[in-house]
């Protein structure tokens, strides 16, 4: 089994009803149980607006902290779950739920393998 990223994307200028909205929890909750339920749950989580973010570099040793986001664009991500799958056609399949059930885009990435020590 492969741990996937499922990353969802959003655009910061659309902001949603509060039916859209409710309609998008309740949807995810629906997915989330599904996850769990199946064994694909490994994490998952909603994040706070893109302008909460702080950003951290480090160069030769000086530490630099600035505001915002690291990527100056409208869409950011809004979320994520991590999956486990038996390959990428069984994780586009949980992406495209998850797609579904948020109302955005949903980007999948498989995990590095880790080397034996």
């Amino acid at each position: 089994m492969t741990q996937y990223l499922l990353s969802v994307h959003f655009d910061e200028g659309h902001t949603p009803s509060d039916e859209e909205q409710q309609r998008a929890y309740k949807a995810v909750d629906v997915f989330n149980q599904e996850l769990q339920s199946t064994g694909a749950w490994v994490f998952a989580g909603g994040l706070h607006p893109a302008d909460t973010a702080t950003v951290v570099r480090v160069t030769d040793g000086d530490v630099l902290i600035t505001d915002g986001p690291f990527a100056e664009t409208k869409e950011q991500l809004g979320g994520f779950w991590i999956v486990t799958a038996d390959d990428l056609d069984a994780a586009l399949a949980l992406a495209a739920k998850g797609a579904a059930a948020c109302g955005g885009p949903v980007e999948v990435r498989p995990f590095q393998d880790i080397p034996d020590a």
